[in-house]
């Protein structure tokens, strides 16, 4: 053995950032190589997208073989990066693409977003805890299961990507940055954009508002060039607007709202077809809400104000907490909840609360969120996907108790910002 060798102690292993990146990218690359996507002539998708939005994605981008282009010919329900993106993929792989090399490679690239969130667990951590723990902690979010399924079913790392980055530029004061961040990660969703609280609380008002006005002019700049596109093509305005207000217009799903609406059912749209008409968006697909939505973000905003207004701690980790008890906050009073979110959730959690119980907290939520989807709904094929019978019972007690722990993590983190 070399000196250089008899040096590599187990202790120095972990802490080769090197070896954890082959690691978390080659884990990655040989589990979609051994469990390829493939779409066969009978039209049931097989390998390591079943389950997810794959397939959904998919149909959507081969809309262009005809013509048909997404803001223009129909409408998406995100903004528009990621079909952009889809659909860009699907177009460059020329007359031999199919679903296999087209899942493989928007696959590739949620990878690539992945190592992006690792390095910055890492960058993050090791800001706030110092080197050891920022290793660990890039350690832990490489072996958690929720991003590994969620780069195969749908593109949660993208939002992720984007709202850990916009959080780094904030703690390095790399404000116009962080202006650019925010902005790219709400054309792929909207929940970076909650980071405008933490620079309203955090920062000066100019350097804020400086800030806001950067994401707000590049978001409308990419809207108002979607617009001039659809004019130079005599297309209808409303497949641009709808991608800004699908989302405002669904019933209630998999929440204690959609219990009380009676909503045992997914957040999903309709078919493909149904992108054709953006009218489809304002048809409610299941119960009037009993609890109107203006009450809903009424009672956020309180608690959110209140959180504002009694945060006493003002460095780093105080940061990190105001922007992960945001998003909690968000998600809990939306009308519906997507299982995908866990992929922006298990990093905050993770830099806010680096020990046992944080790692605890998201273990138990991963099997809420697994039990809930797929477990639960892969049961309902005889009801159209709609939890009903013995099975509503055990879904309304995990929506149920998810609910409880992220408003307990909610009550943590407030523990955290009531610190000076």
């Amino acid at each position: 053995m070399t000196a250089r060798s008899q040096k590599l102690t187990p202790a120095g292993l972990l802490g080769d950032m090197r070896l954890l990146l082959i690691l978390f990218v080659s884990f990655r690359l040989l589990l979609m190589i051994a469990h390829e996507p493939i779409l066969p002539d009978d039209g049931i998708e097989r390998g390591i997208g079943v389950g997810g939005d794959r397939l959904y994605h998919w149909e959507l981008a081969e809309l262009t073989a005809d013509g048909d282009w997404p803001f223009v010919d129909w409408w998406s329900e995100f903004p528009p990066a990621f079909y952009t993106l889809t659909t860009l993929v699907y177009t460059l792989q020329g007359d031999n693409v199919n679903y296999g090399a087209w899942s493989m490679a928007i696959g590739g690239i949620m990878i690539a977003f992945e190592v992006g969130i690792l390095w910055l667990m890492r960058k993050i951590g090791t800001r706030l805890h110092g080197p050891n723990t920022g290793v660990a902690l890039a350690w832990i979010y490489a072996l958690t299961i929720a991003p590994v399924v969620y780069l195969y079913w749908n593109f949660e790392p993208m939002v992720a990507f984007f709202l850990l980055l916009g959080l780094w530029f904030l703690l390095e004061k790399r404000h116009p940055q962080a202006g650019i961040a925010i902005a790219a990660g709400a054309l792929v969703k909207f929940t970076p954009a909650l980071l405008f609280g933490a620079l309203i609380r955090f920062r000066p008002p100019r350097t804020a508002a400086t800030v806001i006005a950067i994401a707000l002019a590049l978001f409308a700049g990419v809207y108002m060039l979607l617009y001039g596109i659809n004019t130079a093509n005599d297309a209808d305005p409303d497949m641009v607007t709808t991608s800004l207000t699908a989302q405002f217009g669904k019933a209630s799903y998999q929440t204690v709202w959609a219990l009380i609406d009676g909503n045992y059912r997914t957040g999903n749209f309709g078919t493909v077809e149904d992108h054709f008409d953006p009218e489809f968006t304002n048809e409610i697909q299941g119960n009037d809400p009993v609890i109107p939505s203006i009450v809903r973000l009424a009672l956020a905003a309180a608690i959110g104000l209140f959180v504002f207004v009694r945060t006493r701690r003002f460095d780093d980790r105080g940061l990190v907490a105001f922007v992960a008890i945001t998003v909690l906050i968000f998600f809990l009073q939306a009308q519906g909840w997507s299982p995908q979110w866990m992929v922006q959730i298990i990093p905050l959690l993770l830099l806010c609360f680096p020990n046992r119980n944080g790692v605890l907290l998201i273990v138990v939520l991963s099997f809420l969120v697994f039990g809930e989807y797929p477990l639960l709904f892969n049961r309902t094929g005889d009801t159209g996907g709609v939890i009903e019978g013995p099975l509503q019972r055990p879904f309304a007690a995990i929506v149920t108790l998810r609910t409880l722990f992220l408003v307990a993590a909610c009550v943590a983190l407030y523990g955290i910002l009531r610190q000076e």
